[in-house]
């Protein structure tokens, strides 16, 4: 996920997403919210010459580009990336072996690469090709095979480039390294390239569903720098003044294989889990700040905890949970999350960003969006989890709080889910169309409104079918899924035995929340949703008379209740229904004319 910038007055939460337009935002916390740089480090996201960089192509721009027939030829079974980094001139040294099943009969191999990391070398299955057999002129490396490969048949290509890798301006609300220094003036590197994806700096299919079954990463630095990474740690070597981090990651999602280069000190530590095994801890950290790194670290078993019992067990119990501080705000690297938050308190009692970030463990790595298009499967979940896990540390009162935040910074300008396949950032862009942030705020109170309609144990054995693909997941028992919205309304329906399209077409498929329309004639309340398009809407509507709570069916979209002429009436009280209010549609008018005030009043 990628934070936002402040909307509607609220200091906002993280993401993977571009910068907040007006009216949308993240999961916020409170507004007194910190983001202050801590004093261990110093805060600088791009070398001086990052302006003078050469531009990226179209096609290395945006993730999940319609993705030619010729790639779907083969299945991403290994990639052995040896990455250099040289912080000094700001640039990388690549070699990677790519392995492939071939799944339809195929004379050429497609891979994305950005074009400003020029190739040097390639070989297929160790015999090297002239340099007229590859070519890469739109960030598309196209390389003609020697013979066409059988289907059935195994395709390895060793592909050698180097560069200097696309700079992030502002990370992660854009793709690319972050060439940055601690306060003592050491090298502190890393990467966020879930925008623009993984072709900034390793040769990859850049789709959701471009996952390699394993990855082995080999990071050279200088020394005495360390270079955590996904996965597990096979070893360190040496070889005179540089030093080699293998990490070994399963199933990593694309763009969250990443770089982490710095002067680290590392916490470590166990988990007993629920489910019998012992999951490792580790967190990187940059000295100075020990003593709020450990508090930090003293929440991991909370979290994991908090994950195991509603959701189930941690997908990567036999590797690791893993965390790094990084010189940007955060991103869902796959077992070791990124993490610069700066220690702040917010009055949440837990990190919002550390909360977050690891719930894409499951909403993201472990159950990945098919297609770009249904990005509110990672971002809605896990936003919604966060109101979830407020309650279970501080009770109702927090839980709500965060809820009315998330209700406040819906915007309702497009559609959640388009229906079409669509790249990363159409999705986050709302001038082109996307919802943006409306898949974290509007997908959670979308999601709060069904865990209500059908109610707890229906609720979380749909998410449990849809994360791990089955209603008993135990370690070692699952495997990673590719999930669609469709999907997601399948499963919903078999768990629940009913209908439920209506739900998901109403919020999901259309832009405009239903608004219900609420009528009182003498001794008789009636109630009418009203949806665009006409289309069925039969949500069950509670309704508070004085001290009792009834349920109107609303089976037809209209219900009515006697009530006294002199009770008190209170619809919605337990605050469950996502629907058009015009009280915050006031509220978001009023801070736009206040921020206009102020953008005015500064010139």
């Amino acid at each position: 996920m990628r934070p936002s910038l402040p909307a509607l007055g609220f200091a906002i939460a993280l993401s993977c997403m571009p910068p907040a337009q007006a009216g949308s935002a993240t999961a916020p916390p409170p507004a007194h919210a910190s983001s202050a740089t801590s004093p261990a480090v110093l805060s600088v996201g791009r070398s001086a010459d990052s302006k003078a960089q050469p531009p990226l192509t179209a096609l290395t721009k945006d993730s999940g580009t319609p993705e030619p027939a010729e790639q779907k030829r083969v299945h991403f079974d290994h990639a052995e990336l040896h990455i250099a980094v040289h912080p000094d001139t700001q640039s990388i040294d690549g070699k990677a072996t790519l392995d492939f099943s071939v799944l339809e009969t195929t004379d050429v191999l497609l891979v994305d690469l950005d074009r400003n990391l020029p190739v040097s070398a390639v070989s297929v299955d160790g015999q090297p090709l002239p340099a007229s057999a590859w070519r890469n002129p739109e960030g598309r490396l196209r390389i003609q095979l020697p013979h066409a490969v059988a289907k059935g048949g195994k395709l390895s290509a060793t592909i050698v480039y180097g560069g200097k890798p696309h700079v992030a301006k502002m990370a992660p609300w854009d793709g690319g390294f972050v060439w940055s220094h601690t306060k003592d003036g050491q090298p502190w590197v890393g990467s966020a390239v879930e925008g623009e994806g993984c072709d900034l700096f390793w040769p990859c299919v850049d789709q959701p569903d471009g996952k390699p079954d394993l990855v082995d990463l080999y990071v050279t630095v200088p020394k005495p720098l360390a270079a955590p990474g996904n996965g597990v740690l096979i070893g360190v070597s040496d070889e005179g003044n540089t030093r080699t981090w293998h990490w070994r990651a399963k199933h990593p999602t694309t763009y969250a294989i990443s770089i982490n280069v710095g002067p680290y000190q590392e916490l470590k530590g166990e988990y007993k889990s629920r489910y019998g095994n012992t999951i490792p801890l580790q967190y990187w950290y940059i000295a100075g700040e020990e003593e709020k790194a450990k508090q930090l670290f003293a929440e991991f078993p909370h979290m994991l905890d908090f994950f195991e019992a509603k959701i189930g067990p941690y997908p990567w119990g036999d590797e690791k949970m893993g965390v790094v501080e990084t010189p940007y705000e955060g991103m869902e690297h796959q077992t070791i999350n990124a993490y610069g938050n700066h220690y702040a308190k917010d009055g949440n009692g837990f990190d919002w960003l550390l909360q977050h970030e690891f719930s894409h463990e499951w909403f993201g790595n472990q159950m990945t969006n098919a297609n770009w298009d249904d990005m509110w499967l990672h971002e809605g979940f896990a936003t919604l989890m966060q109101p979830l896990y407020a309650r279970y540390l501080d009770g109702d009162a927090a839980y709500y709080a965060w809820l009315v935040r998330l209700r406040e910074i819906i915007g309702n300008r497009y559609p959640v889910v388009s229906g079409q396949p669509r790249t990363e950032e159409a999705v986050y862009d709302d001038s082109r169309g996307g919802p943006g942030q409306d898949i974290y705020n509007k997908g959670a109170m979308m999601l709060q409104t069904l865990h209500h309609l059908i109610g707890d144990k229906a609720f979380y054995d749909s998410i449990r079918e849809l994360v791990y693909g089955r209603p008993d997941p135990k370690p070692g028992n699952f495997v990673p899924q590719y999930r669609t919205t469709a999907d997601y309304m399948r499963i919903v329906d078999q768990v629940t035995g009913k209908k439920l399209d209506w739900f998901f077409k109403v919020y999901l498929y259309q832009a405009a929340l239903p608004k219900l329309d609420v009528q009182r004639h003498g001794d008789t309340l009636d109630l009418r949703w009203q949806v665009t398009g006409d289309l069925p809407f039969p949500m069950p509507v509670e309704v508070q008379v004085d001290d009792a709570v009834h349920t109107v069916a609303m089976a037809d979209g209209h219900g009515s209740l006697a009530v006294p002429a002199d009770a008190l009436v209170t619809i919605d009280p337990h605050s469950v229904l996502l629907r058009d209010e015009p009280r915050i549609t006031e509220y978001q008018q009023w801070m736009r004319q206040q921020r206009a005030q102020r953008k005015a009043a500064q010139k």
